[in-house]
């Protein structure tokens, strides 16, 4: 059983409740419940920044890309994207999927969420802004364009599942050792872990908050696209992150509209 903070559709603030993954029930007020037959809401209230080009693999992949024109050389600082407040989903709750597109990019990602105001935090104090730590679904529809930001392709509604809860990092498992897994309709189909991040999240979190302070709320959340796997509507996405916990969502076709 985990600490965790959790919050139920309805519910105004986070809870403290204790979670046991594996046997699929959550404790709180007294009662335990099974997972699944709660109503979830997403357990955060804050920004959404993610940090691109983190992905060693995804690195090497566009290496040439990145080198030439117009840009012609690699960043050398953060890349940052946002999943701004409509994008924000809960576990169980379904992900639409447009009606003019075939499959989403359904990467795994691990997300930071802040305790308190961080502002030009050195990298050795950076976990002490850190209250703990949850995942997030970093969905997208596939786009090849990097010139611009892909709001259109990463921002859209419901496009970023967070939860099912906060795990407090005092209670999870050290950072290196976070493997995350994704199954696509009960099938593994990724596997990765912080091993694979350019620099680790210690040093983005210094380099982020030398420009922008980051609010207690706020999630800074690192993805693994390399190898993400590409769904379709009816498939259920499971990500899990050892001693976090495990995020659930079915993809469904879209009711109507145009692109």
């Amino acid at each position: 059983m985990a600490n965790v903070r959790l919050r139920l559709a309805g519910m105004r603030r986070t809870i403290e409740a204790k979670a046991d993954p594996h046997g699929g029930t959550v404790s709180f007020g007294g009662q335990t419940h099974r997972i699944d037959e709660l109503e979830w809401d997403a357990p955060i209230g804050g920004a959404m920044y993610g940090v691109a080009l983190n992905d060693e693999k995804e690195w090497a992949a566009l290496s040439k890309e990145m080198n030439a024109p117009p840009y012609e050389k690699p960043p050398e600082g953060p890349v940052l994207y946002m999943k701004p407040a409509n994008t924000i989903n809960a576990h169980r709750r379904p992900v639409l999927l447009p009606r003019w597109v075939k499959h989403l990019q359904a990467a795994p990602a691990l997300g930071l969420v802040i305790g308190r105001t961080a502002a030009r935090v050195r990298r050795e104090q950076a976990l002490d802004f850190v209250f703990g730590y949850t995942i997030v679904n970093d969905l997208s529809i596939l786009h090849e364009q990097r010139h611009r930001p892909a709001v259109k392709e990463q921002a859209r509604d419901g496009f970023a599942p967070v939860g099912p809860w906060i795990v407090p990092k005092e209670e999870a498992s050290p950072l290196s050792s976070l493997t995350a897994r994704v199954y696509v309709n009960g099938r593994l189909v990724q596997r990765a872990d912080p091993s694979r991040f350019r620099l680790p999240v210690e040093q983005w979190l210094a380099e982020v908050t030398e420009f922008m302070t980051l609010y207690p709320g706020d999630v800074l959340f690192f993805s693994w696209p390399a190898d993400a796997p590409l769904v379709t509507a009816g498939d259920v996405v499971r990500i899990e992150i050892e001693r976090i916990g495990v995020l659930e969502n079915e993809i469904a076709l879209e009711q109507g509209g145009d692109e």
